[in-house]
């Protein structure tokens, strides 16, 4: 039990309780930044880190998307390149985008065929540019029109770009256009 404080300090919690104090009005914790500040100081940071992200949804996929990995060496964009399908590992898609500003990246390519749905749920869970490269193939309807209309006919609020059939070089032109901005 304590009695009372002979330094006439009153016993109400201070608005700085919790922080160190170096004496009255200064503080040696800096005050907590917006998001928006931190995000302005990530940006101007030079790092090695990838600025464009490549995503397929089958590794049958890669060598049309390995067109836009050789157009962005070429033009030394720094990139990375994943396999994710956005059916039957949804949660690594959402993980991957939801992330991806935070590790580096400023552009989202994303190639799919069939159902083409790696764009549209890659766009769903990031607010950067995503490009989707509509992809052909043996399961393709139409000679890849199921895939074109599945990245072209995203709803409201969900925008997805969209190149050429099996065109992912034009996707990494239009990447560097977007870095380039």
């Amino acid at each position: 039990m304590s009695g009372p404080r002979l330094d006439g300090a009153d016993d109400e919690p201070s608005a700085q309780e919790g922080r160190p104090s170096a004496g009255p009005g200064i503080s040696l914790v800096p005050e907590p930044m917006q998001e928006s500040e931190v995000q302005a100081q990530l940006d101007d940071i030079d790092v090695d880190a990838p600025r464009v992200g490549i995503v397929m949804g089958s590794k049958s996929d890669m060598e049309a998307m390995e067109k836009a990995a050789h157009e962005l060496e070429e033009r030394e964009i720094l990139h990375e390149v994943r396999v994710m399908s956005a059916h039957r590992e949804p949660d690594v898609v959402a993980e991957y985008a939801k992330n991806a500003r935070m590790r580096g990246l400023r552009v989202i390519i994303a190639g799919a065929g069939v159902s083409a749905a790696l764009p549209g749920a890659v766009a769903a869970h990031t607010d950067l540019p995503v490009i989707g490269v509509p992809l052909s193939g043996r399961l393709t309807a139409a000679g890849g029109l199921d895939a074109i209309l599945s990245i072209v006919q995203m709803p409201p609020g969900v925008p997805v770009a969209c190149v050429g059939l099996d065109n992912a070089r034009n996707a990494a032109i239009l990447a560097a256009q977007i870095l380039a901005g």
